[in-house]
């Protein structure tokens, strides 16, 4: 039998259970941009910061909600998922079928990530509508950080999916791991705000360095070298750690 048509199968279904879970399209795709509109309806997030570059707050928050909806993703969507599949037995039961677990895999890092871009694109929408926020000045930069972010936060989530032995484990370990995610993202203190020393550590994380790379391209530059390498470079590490320790049974 063709694994095509399995697969196609297989990504079906994993769409329809993500779409009868509301808790996940609410903190994947809505969250980060009702936090960013809440934001930008606190009047001091419309002005000026010297301390920003003269960004006004509610500009450099767009890419931090961005990240944080691919970190919500990453994190908070595919360890309880996959180690749930894993102690309850379905993945050993698939091994006996023409659907290979891999193909289970492949299919909740394509709905999750899906899911993240789409949040992602809300997110510049209403930045653009609603508070005047300029888009990416420099799109095709934009997008490559914002894919290679989004490529760490699922390695991330595999890896911890592989170290976990159980669902309850897995949801501790995805939510332990989500806030200083969130710190290196910038979501209580922007990037461009923080000692040099602390944005220098920062950016040796995915997260921080995708974060830099952001607001490079957002200001029209294409993001930096360094910071591209970086999170790929923790994409690439988090992947083998996910392939070397994973177990399907």
């Amino acid at each position: 039998m063709s694994t095509g048509p399995v697969n196609t199968a297989v990504l079906r279904t994993e769409f329809r259970l993500f779409r009868r879970e509301p808790a996940g399209i609410f903190w994947i795709m809505l969250f980060p941009t009702l936090l960013l509109a809440i934001l930008g309806c606190i009047p001091s997030f419309r002005e000026a910061d010297p301390a920003l570059g003269g960004l006004r707050p509610v500009d450099a928050y767009v890419p931090v909600a961005l990240l944080l909806g691919l970190i919500i993703g990453g994190l908070q969507g595919m360890p309880p998922t996959l180690t749930g599949y894993r102690e309850t037995g379905i993945l050993r039961r698939m091994s006996t079928t023409p659907v290979r677990p891999s193909a289970l895999l492949a299919a909740q890092m394509t709905v999750l990530g899906a899911a993240s871009l789409i949040s992602a694109l809300l997110t510049l929408a209403v930045g653009r509508l609603a508070f005047d926020v300029a888009l990416p000045r420099q799109p095709l930069g934009h997008l490559l950080a914002l894919l290679l972010a989004l490529a760490a936060s699922l390695s991330l989530g595999a890896l911890l999916s592989a170290l976990a032995r159980t669902a309850k484990i897995a949801t501790a370990a995805g939510s332990t791991a989500l806030f200083p995610a969130m710190f290196t993202a910038g979501v209580w203190l922007p990037v461009e705000a923080m000692p040099d020393l602390m944005a220098d550590i920062v950016g040796r994380t995915p997260f921080g360095a995708a974060a830099q790379a952001l607001n490079e391209a957002s200001a029209g530059h294409w993001p930096g070298a360094g910071h591209l390498a970086v999170t790929a470079g923790w994409a690439v590490l988090l992947t083998a750690g996910a392939v070397r320790w994973f177990r399907w049974e």
